[in-house]
């Protein structure tokens, strides 16, 4: 997931938003860390789990890494968003997108995540 991450940041376009769905484990976050790579980024990237967002500026963009999972109601962090979204120099990366699926541009891209075993996952981009 980390060089799909990595390889996925070299032919993207930005601005960019990406929705990732896949169940807890399945490599989401992995995936955001490949790409924060691809973008130039050497933090070290952690799951937004508890803070619902964290950002990151590369050499390339900056990344926005949400995750919605333990929001009903997205609330303020919709108009945080929105904000992100129309960042001309930003990647948006959403994780558990359904509370806020209204707000996303209908361009953005999705990519399913599928765990098959420890080392294999099935990558579907829609």
């Amino acid at each position: 997931m980390l060089e799909f991450g990595k390889n996925y940041a070299a032919k993207l376009e930005i601005p960019a938003v990406i929705e990732l769905v896949g169940d807890v484990g399945a490599g989401k976050t992995t995936f955001v860390r490949g790409l924060a790579q691809g973008l130039g980024i050497e933090e070290p990237l952690s799951s937004p789990s508890f803070t619902i967002s964290r950002f990151y500026q590369g050499e390339k963009a900056t990344l926005t890494h949400y995750d919605f999972y333990r929001l009903e109601d997205p609330g303020l962090m919709a108009e945080d968003l929105a904000e992100s979204i129309t960042d001309e120099n930003n990647v948006t990366v959403i994780e558990w997108g359904q509370s806020i699926a209204d707000i996303l541009p209908p361009e953005h891209k999705v990519i399913e995540i599928k765990y098959i075993d420890e080392n294999t996952r099935e990558l579907i981009e829609k």
